[in-house]
């Protein structure tokens, strides 16, 4: 960048910086892809593990995504996660045990950024930030193990979005962004200032007008402001606290970014400088911040590895503008290949993803400190993943309404459905007054595996609420629950397709298998 084009940079324009962070503003918030992902982060962060429907919550919505579900069982099976027993992790729900709700939550906001912004025309610079954004969430997440706050772990998502602005001005307005990379390289101008200068704001103050904008909690946008310059004392808040392990964040992030290994990073100089202007404020010392960059390093691989990411080389300059060497994105799932299946839907492996089921439920109840519900939805999403159903749901019996209900399920509109999936247990059957097929499996304890509900013979015997509700339900299960001669009600799955395929029996015995976890665990309950 010339010297006369760096003067035309500075603020006495303050008409023209505006335009061009207004222009900004409107692309972003007009991109439909941009859109959709400030609706779905949203949708995350509100996720809270304090209410009951948290966990299942966020296991919907992670399998709602294939992909992301992919990446999310990858992370959990990478060797940092991986269980003692070395058993494979199969299902979300066990994912979100294993890692912790507040991990996978950031997790899949860390994988919902480099879905959406993954620029083709702009890879290497895109993926530089993106980079950084997902080493500062970890740094976060470090963190927030260090500290006394209630709901420290939010950290992590302030952090993570620490570098927003810079990510979105890279994917978005890629010629500003060289800009204020040139401008900041010659030394003069730190990036605050030089993307003050291009764009008529700071990249701090752009990450929290784009967080404002999609609804984001206070408490995370407020985190995006800078700190003063100098030696930082101990925080007086927890919002304070969130604002200082931002900046840390992205500062260890850019720091790892530029050096080889945790203990070249550690021996630096900008290390040192860390530790002079944030060692106070964070009681940490060198030996401290060594050990944070091995963990936050450690994490990164296993980040890294779930998204099928490499690891970009070492930042080379361009010939005449200093940007690092450009590496396309590597491609999400590459590689994969997905398992055959029948045209029900069902998966040909289900024999094997039911087996993994097993084992993972099995460990799950291992442990003695899963829940009656963690166990429940563990063997419904494993139901609902091996057989390939199209809605799967496990009701439960109200006693005081005298009802059945739906409690907790998978599967589009899976809300209004589970809604719906309300009938009375003493309910009268078809017209011609014989018992329903539900009441009638729950009566005798059967297992029931329907692969054509069209057959005149099942479909006189399904109540008027199922077939108002499912009517395209072609295929389904009834897996009562029932202990001693307590009725407790039932899971039941169904698809939009017949299965004349049915269930043989190895995967008849791993799915009573299932069933019998669920007993079991009721029973103790």
């Amino acid at each position: 960048m010339s010297e006369a084009r760096i003067a035309n940079a500075q603020p006495q324009d303050e008409s023209a910086t505006r335009r061009v962070r207004a222009a900004l503003m409107q692309k972003v918030n007009g991109d439909e892809e941009m859109f959709a992902l400030g609706g779905s982060i949203a949708r995350v962060i509100e996720l809270a593990d304090a209410d009951e429907p948290g966990p299942h919550d966020l296991a919907y919505f992670v399998l709602s995504d294939v992909a992301l579900t992919q990446r999310i069982l990858r992370l959990s099976n990478t060797v940092r996660y991986r269980t003692v027993s070395g058993t494979a992790v199969t299902t979300v729900s066990r994912a979100i045990a294993l890692l912790g709700f507040d991990n996978v939550k950031t997790t899949a906001l860390a994988m919902l950024l480099v879905d959406t912004l993954d620029n083709g025309a702009h890879a290497g610079s895109v993926r530089v930030e993106l980079e950084a954004s997902l080493c500062a969430s970890l740094v976060g997440r470090e963190m927030a193990k260090l500290s006394f706050y209630q709901g420290a772990e939010e950290a992590a998502i302030g952090a993570l979005f620490k570098n927003l602005g810079a990510l979105l001005v890279a994917s978005h307005e890629h010629a500003r962004y060289r800009e204020i990379n040139q401008l900041a390289a010659a030394g003069k101008h730190t990036p605050a200032q030089a993307s003050q200068m291009i764009l008529g704001c700071s990249y701090d103050t752009l990450s929290a007008a784009v967080l404002a904008e999609w609804k984001i909690p206070d408490v995370i946008v407020r985190a995006q402001a800078a700190l003063p310059p100098g030696t930082l004392k101990t925080a007086g808040s927890r919002a304070e606290w969130m604002r200082q392990v931002a900046s840390f964040s992205l500062e260890v992030a850019r720091l790892l970014g530029r050096h080889g290994g945790p203990e070249d990073a550690a021996a630096t100089p900008e290390a040192r400088a860390l530790l002079a202007r944030y060692g106070a404020a964070f009681e940490i010392d060198a030996k401290a911040l060594e050990r944070l960059f091995t963990n936050v390093a450690e994490g990164m691989q296993g980040l890294m590895e779930s998204m099928n990411l490499q690891p970009l080389p070492k930042p080379e300059p361009e010939p005449g503008d200093g940007l690092p060497d450009v590496l396309m994105l590597a491609t999400l799932d590459a590689g994969e290949e997905e398992e055959g299946a029948w045209p029900s839907g069902k998966p040909k492996n289900a024999r094997e993803l039911l087996l993994a089921g097993v084992q993972d439920v099995t460990q799950l109840r291992a442990n003695g400190k899963a829940r009656v519900n963690d166990v429940i939805l563990a063997v419904l999403e494993t139901l609902y993943r091996a057989l390939g159903f199209r809605f799967a749901t496990v009701c439960l019996k109200d006693a005081r309404a005298g009802q059945y209900r739906a409690r907790v399920s998978f599967g589009p509109e899976q809300a209004r459905v589970q809604a719906g999936f309300v009938f009375p247990m003493s309910a009268p059957g078809p017209a011609r007054g014989g018992r329903d097929l539900f009441l009638l499996a729950m009566d005798n304890d059967a297992d029931l595996m329907i692969s054509d509900a069209a057959s005149p013979k099942i479909r006189e015997l399904l109540p008027s609420w199922h077939r108002a509700l499912l009517p395209d339900a072609k295929s389904f299960i009834v897996l009562p629950l029932v202990v001693g001669k307590a009725q407790l009600g039932f899971f039941y799955a169904d698809r939009a397709q017949l299965a004349p395929e049915g269930v043989p029996p190895d995967e008849t015995a791993m799915i009573r298998a299932l069933k019998r976890q669920v007993l079991a665990a009721l029973a103790a309950g």
